[in-house]
């Protein structure tokens, strides 16, 4: 206020009054007032209306007017500025007549000195300042309430009393008269209703609440709305009431539910996922163990041959027929079960509530039903089966995941059976599959320790009788089982890849070892070695430069080198395969088709693969003795010297087959009748002794020679 004069008008008849009021203001402390005096009520109202200064005096005697009539007429007239009405003699009812039109005090002028007129002044203007403060204020905060994107409902007595534009929006409402005065419960939702009321009387006796609660509301249209609120205390109109703000969850709700969905969802098939499944099977595990008999079992499903229908008609395909595969089984299921894709190709039922251990057999064979009808996949009808282990309750669980082992195991089983076929655990499969398990352990270290060993078995000239090679045959010299023969590993060694770093092994030792052998036996300079080569061999991208840098290391004549491949191996990747096999011979390796007779069989394949050599399976050497199976070897014999190829016949084991192989024009023979699989020092003596088959009245004998 010192930073620039106050202006004050003073509204009086009477000049001495002017004079007075003029002096009184020159005595106040401080100063800083400006003081213009107007005679006449017109003037004085026409002066107002200017707004032209900060405080207006008015007398109460104006002629035929008065101060309160000019007080009624200056506020009408939107002034804002404060006024104090003066008069000569005190009179209650004028000071509270005063009051109400709005003066900011009241003055009697025989008993005003300078310092009560300068407080009255300064209490006027801030007074003044501080309501029109609080009026903007007021005005923001309304503003603020409209705008605001949260339902703002202020009800007292239980009835709505203020509703903002986004309360009306969210109850449904066109305007507020249609909320206005009725009961704020109306639009509750029934199972909230009880809980609201006990809210409500918490905030009206001032207890604390929490920020936010979700409820549903019901709109005026019945629609039921998720929504999340907060209720305060509040004043409305200087009276009791509980303001509300509350805000529409329905998005947000359906947000949450889908991520929850999803959590708990298999994306491509719609069904529980292995989460949810886990779930549902805690339950069933904990009702077993309850004093009322509950059984329930497990069916683990995997589809077989899932692979070749991925790699022959794509990945699309394939998701298509796991789509498929789950709505054709979920048609064969109770709603009681629980049916879950636990990934991949792999699947789960839970048979809640069974009878008899035998419904859950009885349900595997109607599901094996379920697949006999093919799938159509954009027009092309596929077929596919399923293996399937079961898990029954009654053999006792304490953790649903011992459930899932054990129903896996059995799949397993299923599989290795022979697929489309189901298997009920028991303690064997678990015995075996743990045994299986430290197995691979086992062999990954073996592989890492190099605890393996070699073996080599003669290939016989069946004409000459001469030793013509060796076939490397592996065997694992495991710390603690001793002699572990290819039976027993190869297969895990393949599952796991682990058949890659073996494989490499064998044919370096292999190699190393049969040089050594040429280099020290002058006669034995042409000595062939046969090495088995995997399918996953063959598909390593540098397979060829491995080979061509093993037999660069042990300086090994290539030449001497027979590569034998089984017929799976070689039609997985037809034309990769080919020109692989193509670059061997271009080294100058010999390549064999092993087992043959055991897989395709195909002539097209004989002709398409640069093969030297094809191996006889030993399947059809055990049975010669027959007819038909005599007229099947003659057949692949002429049929390899139509082609150009050798003939090696495996697992010659009596003389009689020897002779019936001789009398087909066989090249080579390989069996126990000659020798079985012997390690490197036995392999050393036969060479030294010169060792020579021949036959001599019906009998095999050997003859020795000194080198």
């Amino acid at each position: 206020m010192n930073e620039r004069h106050i202006k004050v008008l003073l509204i009086d008849d009477d000049e001495d009054d002017y004079v007075m009021t003029r002096d009184l203001l020159s005595e106040i402390k401080g100063g800083g007032y400006h003081l213009d005096w107007v005679a006449d009520y017109a003037t004085g109202l026409a002066t107002i209306s200017h707004c032209a200064h900060d405080v207006y005096l008015l007398d109460y005697r104006l002629g035929e007017h008065n101060g309160l009539e000019l007080l009624h007429e200056a506020v009408a007239s939107g002034c804002r500025a404060p006024m104090i009405l003066m008069t000569g003699q005190g009179d209650h009812d004028v000071d509270v007549e005063a009051m109400k039109a709005g003066a900011a005090d009241y003055l009697i002028k025989g008993q005003v000195e300078s310092s009560l007129l300068g407080r009255s002044l300064r209490y006027a203007i801030e007074r003044t300042q501080a309501l029109a403060a609080l009026r903007e204020s007021e005005e923001r905060f309304q503003r603020l309430v409209e705008i605001s994107p949260d339902a703002i409902i202020v009800h007292a007595d239980g009835k709505i009393v203020f509703i903002n534009s986004a309360g009306v929006k969210l109850l449904g409402a066109a305007n507020p008269s249609q909320i206005l005065e009725r009961p704020v419960i109306d639009f509750v939702h029934s199972d909230y209703r009880a809980t609201v009321d006990k809210r409500i009387a918490r905030v009206n006796a001032d207890a604390a609440e929490p920020a936010f609660v979700e409820e549903k509301f019901v709109r005026l249209d019945g629609t039921i709305i998720d929504v999340e609120v907060a209720a305060v205390p509040f004043l409305y109109n200087d009276q009791p009431a509980v303001q509300m703000v509350a805000r529409d969850i329905g998005e947000r709700k359906r947000v949450e539910e889908k991520l929850l969905h999803d959590a708990f969802h298999d994306q491509l098939t719609g069904l529980p996922n292995r989460a949810l499944f886990h779930e549902h099977l805690k339950l069933a595990v904990e009702r077993s163990k309850r004093p009322k008999k509950f059984l329930f079992a497990v069916l683990f499903l995997d589809l077989d041959r899932f692979k070749n229908i991925n790699d022959s008609l794509g990945h699309m395909a394939g998701d298509t027929l796991l789509v498929a595969f789950a709505r054709r089984l979920q048609t064969s299921l109770r709603d009681m079960d629980a049916f879950a894709r636990m990934g991949g190709d792999e699947f789960a039922i839970l048979l809640n509530g069974i009878e008899d251990p035998s419904d859950a057999i009885r349900v595997a064979e109607r599901l094996h039903e379920e697949l006999v009808l093919p799938f159509d996949l954009d027009g092309n009808d596929v077929f596919t089966s399923a293996s399937i282990g079961i898990a029954l309750s009654s053999t006792g669980y304490d953790k649903p995941q011992d459930v899932l082992r054990d129903a896996d195991t059995a799949m397993y089983h299923a599989k290795m059976l022979g697929k489309a076929r189901h298997e009920v655990f028991d303690h064997l499969m678990h015995a075996r599959a743990v045994a299986l398990l430290q197995m691979e352990t086992d062999l990954r270290r073996a592989v890492e320790r190099e605890e393996f060993r070699l073996h080599y078995q003669p290939i016989v000239s069946l004409q000459s009788g001469e030793i013509e090679g060796f076939e490397a045959l592996v065997r694992w010299q495991h710390p603690e089982r001793g002699l572990i023969y290819p039976t027993q590993f190869i297969a895990l060694a393949e599952e796991t890849g682990l058949i890659i770093p073996i494989g490499w092994w064998v044919l370096h030792e292999a190699c190393r070892q049969m040089r050594q052998w040429q280099l020290r036996y002058s006669a034995r300079r042409t000595l062939k070695l046969s090495v088995n080569l995997s399918g996953k061999q063959l598909s390593q991208t540098d397979a060829v430069k491995r080979i061509k840098q093993i037999i660069e290391l042990a300086d090994f004549d290539p030449h001497c080198l027979n590569l034998e491949i089984t017929e799976s191996a070689l039609i997985e990747n037809t034309d990769g395969v080919t020109l692989m096999l193509t670059q061997l011979r271009a080294l100058g390796v010999r390549l064999s088709m092993d087992d043959f007779g055991t897989g395709y069989s195909s002539l097209s394949y004989l002709h398409r693969f640069p093969l030297n050599t094809l191996k006889i399976d030993r399947s059809f050497i055990s049975q010669m003795s027959a007819s038909d199976k005599t007229a099947i070897v003659h057949t692949i014999i002429l049929l390899a010297q139509n082609l150009g190829m050798n003939v090696i016949a495996e697992g010659v084991e009596t003389s009689e087959q020897m002779e019936l192989l001789r009398a087909l024009n066989c090249d080579y023979g390989q069996g126990y009748l000659f020798s079985p699989p012997v390690d490197a020092a036995a392999v050393a003596e036969l060479l030294q002794a010169r060792q020579h088959y021949c036959d001599v009245g019906g009998a095999l004998v050997s003859e020795v020679g000194r080198q």
